[in-house]
């Protein structure tokens, strides 16, 4: 049987058109992959003690040190240690507990706010910022080691990408990634940030964006922190209309993927972008 052959817009390069057949290609082994280095939960402690906890201190640094990692660390251990650079000295073991319990998890507790963080006895400001610097500092790291030369040729590479942007973030943000015709990363920008449960994408920043970096395609990401990656039909719905208007201006829309916690949705691999005419 004759392969049926695919139509893609006028204008497109070859490393887009190896991402958009590559799409029909089913890799949901990806989902499986963690990309969060984070797995754990954490808390912090002001209030001084009179015990001199150093030789503890000491001891689960360099277990630290001499593993290279948190392999072994039981969640409130990697918390103990954490928050001994929010305090000096003294006991860290029963507010990280406390902190655990409270959130339910450690990964709830590094996706806390400062202001639910000084809510624990125990929590001053200082142990409550530091916390919260966790997961912005690693979308941070994810974003630097993805930078230029990056390209972004298939939807694992977008996945991933879209993952970092998102990771532990509390409110829903909408991203443009710009990519050169050879899909090579050109930066990405957040256009809007909204609600729990919806984000406003608008079209004018949405193609400023895009002409700021003389992007040849673009792919679209939003966060859905309270649910699943499925779309709603007005995340479908929006996103022909920005195809349709970038389109006009010779801009691809590659893909609109969802992120919902360590889930994605792929618009084009789900047949909700269409390319061709």
């Amino acid at each position: 049987m004759a392969q049926k052959r695919k139509c893609f817009p006028d204008g497109v390069s070859e490393a887009e058109k190896r991402y958009m057949a590559g799409i029909d290609t089913d890799n949901a082994a990806e989902n499986d992959r963690e990309t969060s280095v984070l797995h754990e939960d954490g808390a912090g402690l002001e209030t001084r003690t009179e015990v001199d906890h150093s030789g503890h201190r000491h001891r689960l640094r360099q277990r630290f040190i001499d593993e290279k990692g948190f392999e072994s660390f039981q969640d409130h251990e990697l918390l103990e240690l954490l928050l001994y650079y929010g305090r000096l000295r003294g006991d860290t073991n029963g507010t990280a507990h406390e902190l655990i319990n409270t959130f339910g998890s450690l990964l709830k507790v590094f996706e806390a706010d400062p202001d639910q963080l000084r809510k624990v006895s125990g929590v001053g400001e200082e142990t409550a910022v530091l916390i919260s610097m966790v997961l912005p500092l690693t979308r941070a790291y994810n974003r630097m080691s993805m930078r230029d030369p990056k390209r972004i040729s298939n939807r694992t590479d977008a996945q991933l990408f879209c993952k970092s942007l998102s990771q532990g973030a509390r409110m829903e943000s909408f991203y443009v990634i710009c990519l050169d015709a050879g899909c090579r990363l050109l930066g990405s920008k957040k256009i809007s940030e909204g609600s729990l449960s919806e984000v406003s994408a608008y079209p004018r920043k949405v193609v400023s964006a895009a002409l700021d970096l003389n992007a040849h395609s673009v792919i679209l990401s939003h966060n859905h922190p309270g649910g699943t990656a499925s779309p709603s039909a007005e995340d479908i719905s929006t996103t022909k209309q920005l195809q349709k208007l970038l389109g006009a201006m010779g801009i691809l829309v590659l893909d609109h993927i969802i992120v919902a916690g360590g889930s994605t949705y792929s618009m084009a691999q789900n047949g909700d972008i269409v390319y061709g005419k």
